[in-house]
């Protein structure tokens, strides 16, 4: 363990300090230090909770000086653990603002905020954009990894909705990256991720929805190859508000999950369309009509929606994904033979999703994964750390399967820590230049490395 920081120091830096200094010993420490996957426990020597800008570039020059490893913090989702270390963790939820400008239909973001603080503050002017698929999701980090979301078919990804992005740099100095200002900067955070500075504010296109319509349709798991099969199909000619997934996952006890599922392996489709309930049972009618044994359809704010698959906080987690060019029958036999091996019970998904519409139309960002039309998403969730090596192997398993149709790139923000290649892949291998030369140009010492890395050139 790294020896303690000296006093006077602390001091110092407090003393300009408009947020709180934490260290180990001081009563909200070990809160602040703790991450949604319960397997990550590290113990930083300083948790720097900014409240602005200023605090961010005195964080990060407090870090340089004394040699500290820096992590950035907001939502805390990084399966790998990497907002939090044993050095510096420069902790943005306090800058956690959403202003809503419902006339030029734009939202200004504090780098800190969550997905339930963006889709709150748009919520009452019947606005949104795309976010994630859990609402605790910190905005910055989904965002500039790309930004996979339910409405993503309808919209693009949550940053092809990016307009601007005000980050503090290595050297502390404040950015604005636009189309005009530092534009390849701007092109490099639509993908390249925490790479390049801390972002503390980020300005998003917002569009009209009401309300949003839900189905999940629940099947037994021996059902699933002949369903799946049928929503491949069906989601192969839907129109783009057509959004959802296919998933095994355990049968949770609500009324719409029958009894001999709760607690079980259960097969599930999840619809979701942005409109209205009369238009979505129309459009849903090929899925309503094959046979489920359980089923809730409901209109509702998007806001609500976004925070009923939350995950548990506090679990055990591991995930990871593939995405392919195609999903014939022999990948979905493979994909559905694999739910035998997931935890049961647990809050594990195995998870497929439909991607095409507008993000397959986005802008040439390094979001190379964008040319896929489906994607797996192993999505592992326990409580129990005897099973952590079963959840494990079941993600890799998984990934190993359906190698034979996937196009090689892959979404940073849905897998871990899976060596230098996968990073390549995640960016684009066209893209390696061109993202090496934005790092030198902003963090030519790779202060920011805590992620998936972009090495300077």
């Amino acid at each position: 363990m790294a020896a303690a920081l000296h006093p006077t120091l602390l001091t110092d830096l407090r003393a300009g300090f408009a947020g709180e200094v934490l260290t180990p010993g001081d009563g909200e420490y070990d809160q602040a230090r703790t991450v949604f996957n319960a397997m990550i426990d590290r113990h930083p020597q300083l948790i720097a909770q900014c409240a602005n800008p200023a605090d961010v570039a005195a964080a990060i020059a407090f870090g340089r000086e004394q040699g500290l490893e820096i992590a950035v913090r907001a939502g805390g989702h990084a399966v790998s653990g990497a907002s939090v270390n044993d050095g510096l963790v420069i902790d943005l939820r306090r800058m956690n603002s959403v202003v809503v400008d419902p006339e030029a239909g734009v939202a200004r973001v504090g780098g800190g905020a969550l997905m339930s603080d963006l889709d709150r503050a748009t919520q009452p002017y019947g606005l949104a954009t795309t976010g994630g698929r859990d609402s605790s999701t910190g905005v910055a980090g989904l965002t500039l990894g790309g930004g996979s979301g339910w409405l993503e078919r309808k919209w693009g990804l949550a940053c092809d909705n990016l307009l601007s992005v005000k980050l503090v740099t290595a050297d502390g100095e404040l950015v604005a990256a636009d189309e005009d200002r530092h534009p390849e900067l701007f092109w490099a955070l639509h993908g390249g991720g925490g790479n390049f500075g801390v972002a503390t504010e980020l300005t998003f296109e917002l569009h009209e929805l009401p309300a949003v319509t839900v189905a999940m349709l629940v099947w037994q798991p021996e059902a699933g190859p002949r369903v799946m099969r049928h929503f491949v199909d069906f989601m192969a000619t839907a129109p783009e508000e057509v959004g959802g997934g296919f998933v095994y996952f355990t049968g949770p006890p609500e009324d719409f999950v029958p009894a001999g599922l709760v607690g079980r392996l259960a097969a599930a489709a999840l619809l979701t369309y942005t409109g209205g309930e009369a238009a979505a049972r129309e459009v849903f009618r090929p899925m309503l009509a094959y046979g489920h044994a359980g089923e809730m359809i409901a209109e509702l704010p998007y806001a609500d929606f976004q925070c009923m698959l939350d995950d548990p906080p506090g679990e055990r987690n591991y995930w990871s994904a593939e995405y392919l060019n195609g999903f014939p029958a022999e990948a979905v036999d493979l994909f559905c033979a694999r739910a035998a091996d997931m935890v049961v019970p647990s809050a594990s998904m195995h998870a497929f999703f439909p991607m095409g519409g507008a993000v397959a139309r986005g802008e040439d960002y390094p979001v190379p994964w964008r040319a896929a039309p489906w994607a797996v998403h192993p999505f592992g969730v326990w409580a129990d750390p005897a099973d952590d090596a079963r959840g494990r192997q079941w993600a890799r398993d998984v990934r190993s399967d359906l190698l034979p149709w996937s196009i090689g790139a892959v979404y940073l923000n849905f897998i871990g820590d899976e060596g230098a290649d996968r990073v390549a892949a995640g960016l684009g291998t066209g893209n390696a230049r061109r993202l090496a030369a934005v790092k030198s140009a902003y963090d030519p010492e790779n202060v920011f490395h805590l992620n998936h890395n972009i090495v300077p050139a």
